[in-house]
């Protein structure tokens, strides 16, 4: 499939996420964007006349071509947001990247994705949980997504090659380069046992703001975000805000008290950011990823005669599927966040349905 219009348009200035969202809900595709005149454009709400204007001088040509012609010689997947192949975890997140660049023969869809971050200035301690953790790992069928970066995200990755799990980089620049440059070879056998990942497209400035915007990817594209060790500042708190945010699990190992990296797991435990855990056992429990009972002989209950239409959607698809995640509730459902969440509180509240570890819900 020849992705022209889609990497058009992330080219345009001014047209981010949000902005592209807004466009493809008025114009119905990309192509009618990119042909839509820059005075109908204009009255769409949220489309300032410099943007329109942007659009319709299509001055992102050169730069579409240059771009196809790189993905096309490194024989690099192009994910659409429209498409199945677009990890629909991310997709879920309002300000999901509208085009990912992906290389490797990873599952970017893997019903179970797990996201390790961590300090770069990783501990023996931090090192010695992390390949604990990992080795655990191997019969959860799951990948493991980091960051590339030093410390806890090159130990991960690591530690996922070494246990033949596999495990996919999330990166803050293109797929032209790697940063660092010394993970090149850690970068090159993940190439045969996950991926790399990537937002941001060739000739891409290794900007500092490029980072916090690679960590909503790690944190929207995973069931679960762990933070292994972390001071009170830095990339892995800010992925496990963004992980709260998009009502994704955290899970944090705890640390001495008086030590600087330990300081910012033991903050995102105090303040109820995160879960406290120990080994893969806690987070098999939290996530509900422990054996499936059998559904056999379960007499599902009457329907309340309480609930209004979208309460009654939402009763109805629990009643068949017995038990569902809070991704495939969305998909179904198909609502906000702040929508789906307010009904999940007010059913729970009201007894109809219960939540169970890993934001599971039932009748």
């Amino acid at each position: 499939m020849n992705f022209y219009h889609q990497i058009a348009l992330t080219k345009i200035k001014g047209v981010g996420p949000k902005t592209a969202r807004t466009l493809l809900a008025h114009c119905g595709s990309v192509q009618e964007i990119l042909e839509t005149k820059a005075s109908v454009l204009t009255k769409i709400p949220g489309v300032s006349s410099r943007t329109a204007n942007e659009i319709a001088a299509k001055k992102y040509q050169e730069a579409t071509e240059k771009e196809i012609a790189f993905v096309e010689k490194h024989h690099i997947q192009v994910l659409w947001i429209g498409n199945s192949d677009y990890p629909q975890k991310l997709k879920n997140c309002e300000d999901a990247p509208l085009v990912l660049y992906f290389k490797g023969n990873a599952d970017v869809n893997k019903e179970r994705m797990v996201s390790i971050v961590g300090t770069r200035n990783a501990t023996n301690y931090g090192r010695k949980i992390c390949e604990m953790l990992i080795e655990q790992m191997q019969t959860l069928n799951t990948t493991i997504v980091s960051g590339l970066a030093y410390g806890i995200d090159i130990m991960a990755h690591r530690a996922a090659i070494q246990h033949q799990i596999p495990t996919v980089a999330v990166l803050g620049h293109g797929l032209d380069r790697i940063y660092p440059s010394s993970h090149r070879e850690t970068a090159t056998a993940m190439l045969q046992q996950g991926g790399l990942l990537t937002e941001f497209p060739s000739d891409s400035n290794l900007d500092r703001q490029n980072f916090p915007m690679r960590n909503r990817i790690i944190a929207g594209i995973s069931d679960v975000t762990i933070v292994i060790e972390a001071a009170t500042k830095g990339g892995a708190l800010i992925t496990a805000e963004i992980a709260n945010s998009y009502n994704r699990d955290v899970c944090a190992f705890p640390g001495a008290i008086d030590h600087p990296y330990s300081a910012g797991c033991n903050y995102l435990i105090k303040t109820n950011r995160a879960h406290l855990i120990r080994d893969i056992k806690d987070l098999c429990y939290l996530m509900n990823w422990g054996p499936q009972q059998e559904q056999i002989g379960v007499q599902l209950p009457l329907i309340p005669p309480d609930l209004n239409s979208d309460q009654l959607r939402l009763y109805s698809f629990l009643q068949d599927k017995h038990q569902a995640g809070i991704d495939e509730i969305t998909r179904y459902c198909n609502w906000p966040q702040s929508k789906l969440a307010m009904i999940l509180l007010e059913m729970e509240m009201n007894g109809h349905i219960t939540s169970l570890p890993g934001k599971i819900y039932k009748i």
